[in-house]
């Protein structure tokens, strides 16, 4: 593998940037009672986006492991005005991964991510892909615009989350960045090239550089169904995140074992001045004790800590395939598709 990699080939005019099309990424999870509304919302977008900028586009649908109807739904989804890809992973391994197979299959140039739960307003794209070709811009993110509807609590988690994870990091994540996002050939082309299996979208879209620019925005509510990210999943996620793209944690606990060494190195010389000065020895038990368990407790965070670490590196050496694919279908938009009779290709 060579140290370094040039895309510069995929830099091109905004005409030619738009020749190679777009492709939308959705990975799904348990999202049939939505789906057929959301496809049609991206057939109009696909219409709208071809009239304006010229622009073919296909949408690639990852089903991760559904347990409902999500991909005989999928299957059977028309491609009226834009290709589709339905990909079927043979289980659940995550959203991390879906993304992963949605840009491992995409056949366009850029690319845009988006959720399969009607958060992400298919009508804010336009506005994407014009920042894409009329600006210039590599990578176009969405953010949230506040978070006013959330408790104070989680508020200051997201705020501590993103100060952690930034510490110390030469490029820094954007606070509230999400995965609706939109990657020129390029961008698409760089993020492919990461080799790494632990794999924390945000963080790795924001690495690769180019010219970037946020887009705040308001998270439409769900079109069905409830969140399944709760209190504990969150949490796992942002342990998942940090460690997988920063070192924080590991400079945060030399940091702190160097002020626990200071702060002992300076309580033992003011027992010695006291036994100098007045002759009398600090009663030893229970600052014994409480020294023990405090050295103790630090002592095994940071063993939990370095554990989160070396099993990201085991799982690297390991090498193991991010995802598998069950099923692999297309459905290509031709002229005959608006008279009914779509032309289907399948695959894997």
């Amino acid at each position: 593998m060579t140290p370094g990699s040039d895309v510069s080939r995929q830099s091109a005019s905004a005409a030619v940037a738009a020749a190679q099309g777009l492709s939308i990424v959705v990975p799904l999870y348990n999202e049939a009672a939505g789906l057929a509304l959301l496809h049609q919302r991206l057939v109009a977008l696909a219409t709208t986006l071809r009239q304006r900028y010229g622009l073919a586009s296909e949408v690639v649908y990852v089903d991760d492991g559904s347990s409902d109807a999500t991909l005989s739904i999928a299957r059977g989804l028309a491609a009226t005005a834009l290709d589709v890809q339905v990909v079927s992973l043979s289980r659940n391994f995550g959203k991390e991964a879906a993304l992963m197979a949605g840009l491992d299959h995409v056949r366009r140039g850029a690319v845009l991510f988006m959720d399969g739960d009607g958060q992400h307003p298919p009508d804010l794209v336009e506005r994407l892909v014009g920042h894409w070709i009329d600006d210039g811009y590599d990578v176009v993110y969405t953010a949230k615009a506040h978070r006013d509807n959330e408790s104070a609590l989680r508020r200051l988690a997201v705020h501590g989350f993103y100060a952690l994870i930034n510490w110390g990091a030469r490029q820094k994540i954007p606070e509230d960045a999400g995965d609706f996002r939109l990657l020129s050939p390029r961008a698409a082309a760089a993020l492919k090239q990461l080799p790494e299996r632990n794999r924390f979208f945000k963080g790795l879209a924001t690495w690769i550089g180019f010219r970037q620019i946020r887009v705040d925005y308001e998270p439409a509510p769900r079109a069905h169904g409830v969140t399944t990210f709760n209190l504990m999943r969150l949490l796992g996620l942002s342990i998942e995140g940090v460690t997988s793209f920063s070192v924080a944690p590991l400079r945060f606990a030399s940091l702190l074992g160097l002020m626990l060494a200071v702060g002992a190195f300076l309580f033992g010389l003011s027992i010695l001045w006291e036994t100098f000065t007045t002759g009398k020895s600090v009663p030893g038990y229970p600052s014994l004790v409480v020294g023990l368990m405090t050295i103790g407790g630090v002592q095994l965070i940071m063993i939990g800590i370095m554990g989160e670490y070396i099993g990201k590196i085991l799982s690297e050496l390991k090498a193991r395939p991010i995802y598998f694919v069950a099923e692999h279908s297309e459905t290509r938009a031709t002229p005959e598709t608006a008279a009914g009779n779509p032309e289907r290709t399948a695959a894997e």
